[in-house]
């Protein structure tokens, strides 16, 4: 298995940050972080999740596996151990990468995800699954998927033209996943299930809500670093569940403060 596609930017001495993104997004959607944390005098990763972008799929297709990918990307790079980003599916990753090496992991920052999604078999997965998929199975393409889905993600507002520029970058994104990879992604998502692992975690958490995401509702989130020792929550105000490309100010921010409480 050839290791994931990246864009790395900052010097092989510099402590890492590995961005990780969700079912809708790819590497080009951390930019404006990747910038940020590189003022900081961090190394960062973003990778394109298998399957996504230049990055080969995984077989099966599943959470597991994934990790492996991400361990073969860090291995690599001769990096044994880094701050994950995750958000959403990709903060999901970071979970489960906790729970396969531990010590690997120097922090995580979880932004707009839940520790468990549910099982195939479940009525609510079912209908995710169905409604995610019907417009493929009618002949749409990603791109107009993006179309629709988008503006159901994003806070009240953010459709304005100010915010173009930024819903452009999620826009494409999500036209740019491969639709075989986004049934498979889907289908990974719906058997996430990791809330035992919650208590297990020593490392410096952050917990990052968005006040309009109904995908990762606030609630969610605030239990969720409830159930992390010593984890900390916070919440964007005017961001729905696209919240690093909605809010990148307010996201970068909060990154900025967790990053420097990590510094000795």
């Amino acid at each position: 298995m050839s290791e994931p596609a990246f864009t790395d930017v900052g010097l092989p001495t510099q402590p890492a940050v590995v961005f990780l993104h969700g079912v809708g997004g790819g590497r080009h959607g951390w930019a404006p972080q990747q910038a940020h944390v590189a003022q900081m005098g961090w190394r960062s990763l973003a990778w394109d999740m298998p399957g996504y972008g230049d990055s080969a799929r995984v077989t099966p297709y599943d959470f597991a596996h994934l990790v492996q990918a991400l361990w073969q990307m860090l291995d690599a790079e001769h990096i044994h151990q880094a701050v994950l980003v995750g958000h959403s599916m990709g903060a999901m990753v970071a979970l489960q990468a906790w729970t396969q090496a531990p010590e690997r992991i120097r922090a995580m920052l979880l932004a707009a995800s839940s520790p468990a999604f549910g099982h195939t078999d479940g009525d609510f997965q079912k209908q995710f699954l169905a409604q995610r998929l019907a417009p493929l199975e009618a002949g749409k393409t990603m791109g107009d998927i993006a179309d629709r889905l988008i503006p159901s993600m994003v806070a009240p507002g953010s459709t304005d033209p100010a915010m173009k520029p930024a819903l452009v970058l999620a826009h494409q994104s999500m036209s740019a996943v491969p639709p075989d990879t986004y049934r498979a992604a889907l289908h990974a998502l719906v058997q996430f299930e990791q809330r035992a692992a919650l208590p297990t975690i020593t490392v410096p958490v952050l917990c990052l809500a968005a006040e309009y995401d109904r995908t990762a509702p606030p609630t969610v989130m605030a239990l969720m670093a409830q159930k992390i020792p010593g984890a900390r929550y916070a919440c964007l105000a005017g961001a729905g569940h696209l919240l690093q490309y909605e809010q990148a100010e307010a996201f970068n921010a909060e990154l900025e403060k967790f990053l420097k409480d990590l510094q000795p």
